[in-house]
């Protein structure tokens, strides 16, 4: 005897059988359609006993209009004189009146009657009393005018991100205006496409070296910059006379006691750093260092263009200086801001080099957002316990040692 095979029906074949299920019963509809009718009731269970129109019978319904979202409510800032106002109208018209006619939250409402409670108990501030708003603005120019008499060299986007690490959020156009009515008047620069960008990935990967030449009372001076490309810190500098190997190799040999070597240098050929005609003595120091050497263009040390155009414009074009004593002590003062305080553009507007060169961009962002960035002079020693004088004992040599550095040893 032959096995008896399964029927299998299709969705829409179900869908009809139970929509005639429901028109004309169910044992009539089993017998119609040859169903089994428990199959059958099964179906019409399944779909709850309302059983739709097939499809091919059944007209295409339009389809539902999307749902309208409401609008998206902004938060707005209500000035103290706006809330008096709020609350009076709340006192005489009540509370649900009020917050129609002005269109505000009876929440919010609610919350500043509490407050002019305790403020009246003397427990708080009362949200109807603050500064005024021209009192702000005052302050604000003030901080702008303030900042720039600082550091007369900076631009008003500078200005806005140097305000911002501090804690103060204004917009570089608000401080253009302010500059602008202060009498500035920005500088007219002709901007030039750049093709071919590059950054290192890690500090001290790339060092930059160039000279920048000026004059101090009639007298020549060159200063050295080495500036490390990944986070803009200035690793190296200073000032000679005349560009020599010899002070080129001391500042490079210092930087590298300071820092640690890295990994290429970058230089635009001058003749302190490179020879047309056998090997210099910069590049002997390299190859027994095994650092790299890219001798360049001022393309490819633009990096370093650009920080010597702005060290121009906010030192040396800025302040006047009598002697080369007095320009090295000015110098060496403001590669220190530039790198603990002053914020790079390069870097986002918000980091100084320092952040990016020992690895705290994150802690440092996390900071400025929170709001409690401590811009403290990260060397300041008044609040460190120091040792000042030492004595130690080396392989049985006793070593005496004062502000950390030997001053004696016997044995």
């Amino acid at each position: 005897m032959a096995a008896k095979t399964r029927r299998q029906y299709t969705t829409n074949e179900k869908r009809r059988a139970v929509f005639l299920a429901g028109e004309i019963g169910g044992r009539p509809a089993s017998r119609q359609l040859a169903i089994p009718q428990g199959t059958l009731a099964n179906w019409v269970h399944s779909a709850g006993q309302a059983a739709p129109a097939p499809e091919v019978e059944q007209s295409a319904a339009p389809p539902p209009e999307p749902e309208k979202k409401p609008a998206k409510r902004v938060a707005k800032h209500y000035t103290p004189s706006q809330r008096a106002q709020i609350l009076e109208c709340a006192a005489t018209k009540g509370v649900t009146a009020a917050a129609r006619e002005h269109g505000v939250s009876r929440y919010s409402i609610y919350a500043w009657q509490r407050k002019v409670k305790r403020a009246a108990a003397g427990e708080g501030d009362s949200p109807t009393s603050g500064p005024d708003p021209k009192d702000i603005e005052a302050q604000r120019d003030r901080e702008i005018l303030d900042m720039w008499r600082l550091h007369p060299g900076l631009g008003p986007s500078q200005i806005a991100n140097q305000l911002r690490r501090g804690g103060i959020k204004v917009s570089p156009n608000t401080v253009r205006r302010v500059m602008e009515d202060a009498g500035y008047r920005p500088p007219q620069r002709k901007s030039s496409k750049h093709e071919r960008r590059y950054e290192a990935v890690r500090p001290n990967h790339i060092w930059h070296l160039d000279f920048l030449q000026r004059y101090i009372n009639r007298a020549s001076t060159f200063s050295l910059i080495l500036l490390d490309d990944h986070s803009r810190f200035v690793v190296g500098h200073g000032v000679d006379d005349a560009e020599r190997a010899d002070f080129v190799i001391a500042t490079f040999e210092d930087a590298v006691r300071r820092h640690g070597k890295p990994e290429a240098v970058v230089h635009d050929k001058g003749s302190a750093f490179w020879a047309w005609r056998g090997i210099a003595r910069f590049t002997h120091l390299l190859v027994e260092m095994e650092i790299a050497q890219i001798p360049g263009t001022k393309e490819n040390n633009g990096k370093l263009e650009v920080f010597n155009a702005n060290l121009q414009k906010e030192l040396f074009d800025a302040h006047r200086f009598y002697d080369l004593a007095e320009m090295k002590r000015r110098l060496s003062t403001h590669l220190r801001w530039y790198n603990q305080r002053r914020t790079s553009h390069a870097l986002g507007g918000l980091l100084v080099p320092a952040d990016r060169y020992y690895g705290r961009v994150e802690e440092v962002l996390a900071r400025i957002e929170a709001g409690v960035l401590d811009d403290s002079d990260p060397l300041d020693v008044k609040n460190r316990v120091l040792e000042l004088f030492k004595v130690i004992s080396v392989s049985g040599r006793a070593e005496v040692c004062l502000m950390g550095q030997q001053i004696l040893q016997t044995g």
